[in-house]
């Protein structure tokens, strides 16, 4: 597919890279491609960011179809501009545009598009330490209709934005509440799709943990209220005795790319890693006995995110005298070295943009 590029005549103001936070400015292009049920995907281009044009009665709006993804462009220290696993968030991307019933797209074209976007904007790419440039690619449903249907036409849509350093102030264990009450997903439903409406459902649980002075919530799962499922926006590990389990993929967990390679790393290093289910109460027992050594979450923003403390009912668990894990601490530091340069890529995870 030929991709068509318009580049910005009034480029915008670069923010500071010594404040830059999460989410709150963006680059100067994006990419946009749309479809319909007789062309199929076309149209696609690199155009200067702005508003789109949509129809109140957009399909997206009314019954949430909608799919997106979350990655990051990484500068090196030489000044190398690099994407950790790119091809890993287009597949799921199209796995969860299964799930909701939309088309899926090309995932090499849309890896070479987000490449060539990556290079436009490459000055956009930060360099100050732990910094880096987030990019969201997302697809709507944009049929002008109230009818509870399928959507027959959609866009697909890449914007990015200079985020900085997700550990301003180092990496710090965080504190886990664990709900009882309120339900994320269930296998057969959407819980593996990484689509909005499932997290619009953990809001309201996310609220209940902050109120209690908690970040984040441990979800289990939706229908035993029994087994451990993935922390807020993250997968979830556990460092029991010499055995690290994270929750198997049943349907119900969204497949983290750093989940993933989180599993690999920990092979390469020998490691016996279990995905398997794990129940509240073998955690709890775990806790009580002393072999509960570490707990972190894994995601995109945060990477590697230790956990220090965990309240399930009435009991709260310090976990590793609420600091960082031998293990906690060396997956951050593989998994940032590759991304940033630091240390070689034995994976070949890496894809070079310029």
């Amino acid at each position: 597919m030929k991709l068509d590029i318009v580049k910005t005549t009034t480029p915008r103001q670069k923010p500071d890279e010594s404040n830059l936070g999460f989410g709150k400015y963006f680059t100067d292009h994006m990419f946009v491609m749309d479809y319909d049920v007789e062309q199929g995907w076309h149209d696609a281009k690199i155009i200067p960011f702005g508003p789109i044009e949509m129809s109140p009665a957009c399909n997206c709006l009314h019954y949430s179809q909608e799919v997106f993804e979350g990655l990051k462009a990484y500068r090196t220290d030489s000044g190398e501009i690099r994407l950790f696993r790119p091809s890993e968030n287009f597949k799921r991307m199209n796995l969860s545009s299964e799930r909701l019933s939309m088309p899926e797209f090309d995932e090499d074209f849309a890896l070479e598009a987000l490449k060539k976007l990556v290079e436009i904007d490459s000055d956009w790419v930060p360099s100050n330490e732990g910094t880096s440039l987030y990019i969201r690619p997302f697809v709507i449903g944009t049929e002008p209709s109230l009818g509870a249907h399928t959507s027959t036409h959609y866009k697909f849509i890449i914007i990015m934005s200079p985020s900085g350093a997700y550990y301003a102030g180092g990496l710090k264990p965080v504190r886990i509440y664990v709900e009882t009450k309120y339900v994320r997903a269930v296998p057969g439903g959407t819980g593996f799709a990484k689509t909005g409406g499932n997290y619009a459902a953990s809001m309201k649980a996310q609220d209940v943990a902050e109120e209690e002075g908690y970040s984040q919530v441990l979800w289990l799962d939706g229908v035993q209220r029994k087994y451990i499922t993935e922390v807020g926006a993250m997968n979830v590990f556990f460092k029991i005795g010499d055995e690290v389990i994270t929750p198997k993929l049943e349907g119900s967990i969204l497949g983290g790319v750093t989940r993933k390679s989180v599993v690999d790393i920990l092979k390469a290093w020998g490691m016996k890693v279990s995905e398997r289910s794990l129940s509240i109460e073998e955690l709890v027992e775990a806790y009580k006995s002393g072999n509960l050594k570490e707990a972190w979450g894994t995601g995109t923003a945060a990477v590697i995110s230790p956990i220090g403390e965990l309240k399930y009912e009435d009991l709260v668990m310090h976990i590793n005298k609420n600091e960082i894990g031998e293990v906690s601490q060396k997956l951050y530091d593989t998994l940032t070295g590759i991304q940033w340069g630091k240390i070689e890529d034995k994976f070949k995870w890496i894809v070079k943009v310029k």
